[in-house]
C-alpha cells in the first residue's frame, strides 16, 4: 500500500502540465465559491503528451472554463484589494473632517470667549461713549489738556491731505477741542498737487496751526559720511531726523505749555482711538495717563505688524516674526507676557507704531520743569537735555532708527520700567481697507502664539545685536570702524575699548543711505553692507 501511494503521488511525466497537480480528477478548488467541479477524463489525462494535443487545447470547452474561472478569481482578489484601499481612504477622510471640525470649534470658541484686545477697559468705553453720544468739541478731552499734533508727509498727488487721513485729523482736532490743539504738518518734495491739497486742508483746520509744503531739502546742509569707495553719502536717518524736527519747529516759539505731543505718520486711524492713546494709556488712580511715550500698533495688512525697525522689547531685543504676539520668547519675556495678558501698557524700551503720544515736557524748553526730569539721555556722557529732538547715530557702520533714539533719550533710567509703552488697543494701518479688517483679525490672534514661537526659532529671530548687553557708561570691548584715507577702503576695523551708551540697543551693523537722485516713485534710499569685520 505504501509503495502504491508513493507511485500515485509521484510526478507523472505523461500528464499534461495544465492538469491539476493533486491527481484527483474530481478535485474541487477551495477558491471555487460556486462549488463548480472540473471533471477531467482520467483516461485522456494519462494519454502521452503530444504537441497536437497542446495545440488542440484552446478549442476545448474545459480550457475556456478554466480561463473564465481564473479570471473570476483574479477579479475577486483585485476587488478585495480595492475595498481595503477604499476603507482606508474613508477612515482618513473621516479623521480629516473630525480634525477640521475640532480646529474650527477651537477657533470659534477663542474668537467668541477669549478674544484678544476686543473687550475695552471701562475708562476706554467711557471715553468712546462721551464722543459717540454728543460729538461735541472737546468731548474726548475731559481735563482740557493741551495737545501738539505733528505730522511729516511725503504726499505725491495730495492723496493724504485730500483724503481719509485729513478727515481723521480734522475729526481728532474736533474731539480734542480746537482751543486745546496746535496742528503742525511738514511736507516736502511732493509736487504741485500736494501743495494744492495742503492749502485746501488748511482752510478747514479749526485750531492754531502751521502747515508747510517745502521744496526738497538741501542735502548740502545734512551731515555726510564717507563710504569705503570714497563717495560721500547722507545717512537716511539723518534725513528723516531733520524732516521730523521741522514739524516740531513751532514748539520753539510756543507761548503755552503743552501736556501731550502726538506724532502721526501717513496712516489711517480712528480719531477716538487716538484720543484713547493720549488719555487712557496707563491711567493712575485719578484717571490721568502716565507715560513718557505710548505707541499704537501699526499694520501693513490685517495680520502683519509693520514698524519693526524702531521697536525693542523691555530687554532690548528686536522683533520676532511680524504677527501676534510680535515680540520674541527670549530673555525675561516680560513684554511678550504683557501682550498676551491684554495689557494696555506693555513695557518696552522703544516703539513707534505709526502713531505715538509723548509727554510734551521733553520737547519744550521750560527750564523749571526740564531740570527736574531725569532721563537716560541726560544721564549720558553727552548730557542730552530738554528740549529733546530726533537725531542720527554718527558712527558709520552702526545704524539706529531716529524713532528709537528719541525713545532711548527720554526714557527713565529704571530698567524695569522705562516709561515707554505699547498700547495694543490702539491700532492703525497704512490703508483704509486694512484698518477696516483689524476688528476681526484681532479676535483670533492668540491662536498665532505657538506658531509665532516656532517661526521665530526657524527664522533665527530676534536679530543678533552685539551691543545689546552693554551696561551704559561702562567700558566694553567692541569692533569699531575708523576712517583712514590711506587705506584702500578708507578705513579699517579696530577692536577698541569704548564706553557703552544708553541707546546701543537700538542699533545694528548696517547702513541706510539716501539715493543720489530722489524719485517720487519707489524707495528713495538703499542699504549698504559694511566691509567684513577685521579686514585691516
Amino acid at each position: 500500500m505504501v509503495s502504491q501511494h508513493k507511485q500515485d503521488d509521484s510526478f507523472d511525466l505523461s500528464r499534461p502540465l495544465y492538469l491539476d497537480s493533486y491527481g484527483d480528477s474530481n478535485y474541487t478548488s477551495p477558491d471555487d465559491d460556486d462549488s463548480a467541479v472540473y471533471l477531467l477524463d482520467s483516461q485522456s489525462a494519462r494519454k502521452p503528451y503530444a504537441p497536437l494535443a497542446l495545440l488542440a487545447e484552446p478549442f476545448s470547452l474545459s480550457y475556456w472554463r478554466r480561463i473564465q474561472k481564473c479570471a473570476f478569481r483574479r477579479a475577486k482578489r483585485v476587488k478585495r484589494g480595492h475595498s481595503r484601499v477604499s476603507e482606508w481612504l474613508r477612515r482618513f477622510l473621516r479623521f480629516i473632517c473630525a480634525l477640521s471640525g475640532a480646529l474650527l470649534l477651537i477657533v470659534i470658541m477663542i474668537g467668541t470667549f477669549f478674544p484678544s484686545y476686543t473687550r475695552l477697559p471701562m475708562h476706554y468705553r467711557s471715553l468712546r461713549a462721551r464722543v459717540r453720544d454728543g460729538w461735541e468739541e472737546g468731548s474726548a478731552n475731559t481735563h482740557q489738556e493741551k495737545v501738539y499734533i505733528a505730522a511729516t508727509l511725503f504726499d505725491p498727488g495730495g492723496k493724504l491731505a485730500a483724503g481719509d487721513w485729513a478727515v481723521n485729523v480734522l475729526n481728532l482736532v474736533h474731539i480734542l477741542g480746537p482751543e486745546n490743539v496746535y496742528l503742525s504738518i511738514y511736507e516736502n518734495d511732493s509736487g504741485e498737487e500736494a501743495l494744492e491739497a495742503l492749502s485746501k486742508l488748511e482752510s478747514r483746520v479749526a485750531c492754531n496751526h502751521t502747515l508747510v509744503s517745502d521744496a526738497p531739502l538741501n542735502f548740502d546742509d545734512l551731515p555726510h559720511v564717507i563710504l569705503p569707495d570714497g563717495t560721500r553719502r547722507i545717512k537716511r536717518i539723518a534725513y528723516l531726523a531733520e524732516v521730523r524736527n521741522r514739524a516740531l519747529r513751532p514748539l520753539e516759539q510756543a507761548q503755552i505749555r503743552f501736556d501731550k505731543l502726538l506724532y502721526i505718520n501717513d496712516i489711517m486711524f480712528n480719531p477716538v482711538e487716538a484720543a484713547q492713546l493720549l488719555f487712557s494709556t496707563n491711567v493712575d488712580h485719578e484717571g490721568r495717563a502716565q507715560y513718557r511715550s505710548a505707541c499704537a500698533v501699526d499694520f501693513i495688512n490685517p495680520f502683519k505688524f509693520y514698524d519693526t525697525f524702531a521697536t525693542r522689547d523691555l530687554d532690548g531685543f528686536s522683533m520676532g516674526v511680524p504677527w501676534f504676539p510680535w515680540f520674541p520668547a527670549v530673555g525675561n519675556e516680560i513684554t511678550l507676557r504683557e501682550v498676551l495678558s491684554n495689557s494696555d501698557a506693555v513695557r518696552v524700551r522703544s516703539c513707534w507704531g505709526g502713531m505715538v503720544a509723548f509727554d510734551a515736557r521733553f520737547f519744550q524748553n521750560w527750564q523749571d520743569e526740564a531740570a527736574t526730569i531725569r532721563t537716560a539721555g541726560n544721564n549720558s556722557s553727552s548730557n542730552l537735555t530738554a528740549p529733546y529732538r530726533f537725531r542720527v547715530e554718527k558712527e558709520l557702520w552702526w545704524d539706529s532708527s531716529e524713532c528709537c533714539l528719541i525713545q532711548a533719550d527720554i526714557q527713565s533710567t529704571d530698567a524695569a520700567n522705562p516709561g515707554v509703552y505699547v498700547n495694543p488697543y490702539v491700532r492703525v494701518a497704512y490703508d483704509s481697507r486694512t484698518l477696516s479688517w483689524l476688528w476681526l483679525s484681532k479676535r483670533f490672534e492668540k491662536l498665532y502664539t505657538p506658531v509665532h514661537i516656532i517661526a521665530d526659532a526657524l527664522a533665527k529671530l530676534p536679530d543678533f545685536n552685539p551691543r545689546r548687553k552693554g551696561v551704559p557708561w561702562h567700558t566694553v570691548e567692541d569692533d569699531v570702524w575708523k576712517y583712514d584715507d590711506t587705506k584702500p577702503a578708507n578705513g579699517t576695523w579696530h577692536e577698541v575699548s569704548r564706553m557703552a551708551k544708553h541707546d546701543d540697543f537700538c542699533g545694528r551693523r548696517r547702513l541706510q543711505v539716501m539715493k543720489e537722485v530722489i524719485r517720487p516713485e519707489g524707495k528713495n534710499w538703499e542699504f549698504i553692507e559694511p566691509p567684513p569685520l577685521l579686514i585691516g
